[in-house]
């Protein structure tokens, strides 16, 4: 695989190999049945120990570049994480193994970029611990959240507070037994221009008048610490657990949302690599009319499209990856919509193909397939819908010729 790292990505992309190899694989079995035993917003015991063996050996918050001293860690670029996350992505929980799992990983840097030190040492420092779990709060079901400016919940303030209310879901993670934080989208200036009538806060789960309302499941999938409701009623959070300005509120889920997304399309691409494995082996297994189904034609193809257009994915994301650590970010904002345009349908087709050539099986619970085409089919829609994605990459290719473009039509 050429996967662009540098000599210490490649250290590390051989260590996590090697922790895959010795630890994750030979536990899956037993994670699931602990799963079953503690339900979908318990912590099985086994991540304890893995989370113990991953740290002991310094393969620890591998998502934070800028990683400040003093933490347990090994500092990564975007590069030299992408293969990383790839391997991670082909195991549902490696990512927590690691303590690099969504949406922790992105809440800890709003956190380490916009908190007060205060702020940082009540929580930050837990999350990069691994001993505490966090949500994203922004969602909400009465607007359509793809544009960000929607963002409806209130926070006015009120002496050295701000008192939230309102109602958001797909909270992720919000149920789980160790969630104790919420990052929080509010609009706290109605009358500001379009983009600065929002700001971000960290608010602590067990604040009085937060309260969970509706449970949706995903395609019947009940998620590790739930997708819920939560609801907002007068809940009064202080003044320095604002993150970042009043104001800023967009600015910062734009930042949180590039490496969201980079991280979405590496861990897909572990899915796909997997879904493909998973495919060779069942139709080598497999005999239908006299012949196995790796002798169908039909069936090579799948496989060679697939490896195929899994390699195109992989290389387009080291791309993004690179332009983010040479140009930044926001230089990098075309690359990042395409990646999160394409990896997923790419990614998705994988999957589905792998289910065919599995049969009934493949929508059962007895493989992993039927949770991945969930997962895939749902990224399309998380950190922002196709739509709104090829949109941006439209504006941004008008406006190479007419620098005025507005998606919206003449002023």
């Amino acid at each position: 695989m050429t996967d662009g790292s540098g000599e210490d990505g490649l250290r590390v992309l051989g260590a996590v190999r090697r922790f895959m190899d010795q630890h994750v694989y030979p536990n899956e079995e037993r994670f699931y049945a602990e799963l079953d035993e503690v339900g979908p917003y318990g912590h099985p015991p086994v991540l304890e120990e893995l989370k113990a063996k991953a740290a002991a050996e310094g393969l620890w918050n591998l998502f934070l570049p800028d990683l400040q001293p003093g933490h347990a860690g090994v500092r990564l670029s975007n590069m030299d994480y992408a293969p990383v996350s790839e391997e991670l992505g082909k195991v549902w929980f490696a990512s927590e193994v690691f303590n690099c799992q969504p949406p922790d990983s992105g809440n800890a840097e709003i956190l380490h970029h916009f908190a007060t030190s205060a702020v940082q040492e009540r929580w930050l420092e837990p999350l990069l611990s691994g001993s505490i779990r966090s949500a994203y709060s922004m969602s909400e079901p009465d607007v359509a959240s793809s544009d960000a400016t929607n963002i409806d919940l209130r926070a006015t303030r009120d002496g050295d507070h701000y008192v939230l209310n309102g109602r958001k879901w797909f909270s992720s993670g919000a149920k789980s037994e160790r969630c104790a934080l919420l990052i929080v989208m509010a609009r706290t200036d109605p009358d500001a221009p379009r983009h600065r009538q929002h700001s971000m806060f960290a608010v602590p789960l067990d604040t009085p008048g937060l309260e969970f309302g509706r449970l949706p499941t995903v395609f019947g999938y009940s998620e590790r610490g739930g997708h819920p409701e939560v609801i907002y009623r007068d809940v009064r959070v202080p003044v320095e657990n604002l993150l970042g300005e009043q104001g800023g509120g967009f600015a910062i889920a734009q930042a949180r949302l590039g490496p969201g997304r980079i991280h979405h399309c590496m861990r897909a691409i572990g899915v796909a690599e997997r879904a493909l494995g998973l495919m060779v082996t069942r139709s080598l297994q497999r005999t239908t009319f006299g012949s196995t189904l790796a002798h169908r034609g039909v069936i090579q193809q799948w496989v060679a499209e697939s490896r195929i257009k899994i390699d195109m994915a992989r290389q387009y994301v080291l791309h993004a990856a690179r332009l983010m650590d040479t140009v930044g970010n926001k230089a990098a904002a075309q690359e990042i919509a395409g990646i999160k345009v394409a990896i997923p349908e790419i990614c998705f087709e994988v999957v589905d193909r792998a289910v065919q050539v599995h049969g009934a099986a493949g929508v059962t619970q007895y493989t992993p397939l039927a949770y991945m085409y969930a997962k895939m089919r749902t990224l399309r829609l998380a950190d922002g819908p196709d739509e709104v994605h090829k949109m941006s990459i439209a504006r941004r290719e008008y406006r190479r010729v007419d620098p005025d473009f507005r998606i919206s039509g003449p002023a």
